[in-house]
């Protein structure tokens, strides 16, 4: 398999998953979107609790292939490039969190956004801290102590979960151990009290997504697109969602606290798609659909940064009494498309924007590496 078509298969399942992203992040309103397109409740998983894993996998496909020509590198450049990385993505989605550092008050007065309740951590704090660890995991351990560092974070955090603490949103060990290091006012509130689902214990299973999607990009690697490679990646994807489904019986499938039945079946899934994409783009050469993903898989995490602050000014801006993204979804896409229906074409009308950016880039050969 030579570099542009191994890279292909890449970008466009790392497209496939910003488009999701964008998609279930920017509804019209939440309170009239498609049940597929939430999250599940709890225990439970929707299509959209696949999403964010993929794209953790995603990252581990691209680094087996980066990762081989980095190990020339002596320790000093490899750790300085991936802890530059790595702080830079954590900054950008704080900031994001941060931004546009001016809210309103309960008299619709503008003041300053304080530090003191700025979430820390969040989705591209999650991709960075995965993605340092994963890296230093790679580079210093061997193979086979990969593979048991991957084992044991499985299931370890099952027996973290179970020493100190039990299943609930109230009563997890991840919620306490981000009270005690985080404090409340850091954490996310979506849930109707502070809990943070990208919180840092979680984080712990959440490597093992990155590192068995660098184990998969390092296989089609060595093997090349064939028809094994893809009947090995699709055995072993089924293997995994069953094994998932098996452990979900006693560990529930859960994205909000990342369970080690949540990654064994995501990343069983994710090996699945992949081995559908190698087929299709790699072995029969079916290209003709692929460029829209192509372009957001190329400026994933730019794409992405853009897409939330987008939201975020939506939000701040006012027309009336009421946030501009709102005003825009009951005046431009409700009145005739509905509630829902309008809620998702609301979504893909930010996608559109967001990639017709990516597209203008693309042209431009303008590759932007966070």
């Amino acid at each position: 398999m030579n570099l542009t078509n191994r890279n292909l298969s890449i970008d466009v399942l790392r497209g496939l998953t910003i488009a999701l992203m964008i998609i279930v992040n920017t509804p019209g309103s939440y309170a009239t979107t498609y049940a597929p397109l939430l999250h599940a409740d709890w225990h439970g998983f929707t299509p959209t609790d696949w999403v964010f894993p993929t794209f953790l996998f995603v990252m581990g496909n691209s680094m087996s292939f980066s990762f081989s020509k980095s190990q020339l590198e002596e320790n000093g450049p490899f750790l300085k490039k991936v802890l530059f990385r790595a702080l830079v993505i954590f900054l950008i989605g704080y900031i994001l969190f941060w931004f546009p550092f001016m809210k309103y008050n309960a008299d619709g007065i503008l003041i300053a956004k304080p530090f003191e309740s700025t979430r820390i951590f969040g989705v591209l704090q999650r991709i960075a801290v995965t993605y340092l660890c994963a890296s230093l995991l790679i580079r210093y351990l061997s193979p086979k102590g990969v593979l048991w560092f991957s084992i044991a974070a499985l299931i370890g955090y099952r027996l973290i979960l179970a020493m100190f603490g039990d299943l609930t949103l109230e009563g997890n060990a991840a919620l306490k151990l981000d009270l005690l290091i985080l404090g409340d006012s850091h954490m996310y509130h979506g849930e109707g009290i502070a809990f943070d689902p990208e919180g840092i214990l979680s984080t712990l299973p959440a490597i093992v997504n990155v590192l068995a999607g660098y184990w998969a990009g390092l296989f089609i690697n060595r093997k090349g697109a064939s028809y094994e490679t893809v009947a090995h990646l699709l055995v072993a994807g089924v293997i995994l969602v069953f094994l998932g489904l098996w452990w979900d019986l006693f560990f529930p499938i859960n994205k909000k606290l990342w369970t080690s039945s949540y990654v064994v079946y995501t990343v069983g899934i994710d090996l699945m798609v992949l081995s559908v994409l190698l087929y299709l783009i790699d072995i029969h050469k079916i290209k003709n659909w692929t460029y829209f993903f192509e372009v957001l898989g190329r400026n994933p995490l730019f794409i992405y940064v853009l897409s939330e602050v987008i939201v975020i000014l939506w939000f701040f801006f006012r027309v009336g009494d009421q946030p501009l993204y709102s005003w825009i979804f009951q005046h431009l896409f409700q009145p005739w498309a509905g509630n829902y229906f309008g809620s998702f074409v609301f979504a893909i009308t930010v996608l559109l924007i967001c990639w017709t950016v990516g597209w203008i880039l693309d042209k431009r050969k303008i590759y932007i590496k966070i």
